[in-house]
């Protein structure tokens, strides 16, 4: 039987996810990201988001229809959506809204709450601050590859967990961080991020008018 939402243990369904990208991006700020890998648990509150909306959204993968890469953005909310950029960096979004809608959530960032020892072992070197600060450190401190690209959340391997929801007083707004090319969309206030955490990736740069700027209310 799943457990009351009031449970911060609760783990999130599809239902979560089937809502606009935007209330999914900012209602995803103070969750928790649990990853399995090799029978060890890994888990991180998350403090970073961005939303991406196919239509009309220059910034977004999926801007110019499907493509073989993109696929998962068009299916059903709940799945895990992972690429690969500049042939190292891994990305986790988290598909979101309607069925075709090609919504999804980039998770940029999270506070280690679990697994630091095997954490630690996935990111030798780094200082712990950094480990999970940022999209592509996310996923090589938490062993998210292309292998779970289109997983169903929650899965064995890969979940959320209700954690604590972040108060509104506590989220900021802002642009996305490096989709300069998208225009017009590119100072859409469509990064949402936990004021004053310091696992928060990237410039703080926070818009006038905040989630209520261009677009803001979609």
């Amino acid at each position: 039987m799943p457990r009351a939402a009031a449970d911060p243990a609760a783990v999130l369904g599809p239902e979560f996810f089937d809502r606009p990208v935007l209330a999914v991006a900012r209602d995803l700020l103070g969750r928790v990201l649990v990853r399995r890998w090799r029978g060890r648990r890994l888990a991180g509150r998350i403090v970073e988001t961005e939303a991406y909306a196919g239509d009309g959204d220059a910034a977004s993968h999926a801007a110019r229809g499907p493509t073989p890469r993109n696929a998962v953005m068009f299916g059903p909310p709940g799945r895990a959506y992972v690429y690969q950029v500049y042939g190292m960096h891994h990305c986790l979004n988290l598909v979101c809204g309607p069925l075709g809608r090609a919504q999804a959530v980039l998770v940029r960032a999270v506070e280690p709450l679990e697994g630091d020892a095997l954490m630690a072992s996935l990111r030798p070197g780094v200082a712990r601050r950094d480990w999970a600060r940022g999209p592509g450190r996310l996923c090589r401190a938490f062993a998210i590859d292309r292998g779970l690209d289109g997983a169903a959340l929650p899965g064995p391997g890969l979940w959320l967990e209700a954690g604590r929801r972040l108060p509104a007083r506590r989220r900021a707004a802002g642009p996305r961080v490096g989709v300069a090319y998208a225009g017009e969309a590119a100072g859409w206030p469509w990064r949402f991020w936990e004021r004053d955490s310091p696992w928060v990736s990237g410039p703080r740069r926070e818009a006038p008018g905040g989630i209520r700027g261009r677009r803001g209310s979609r």
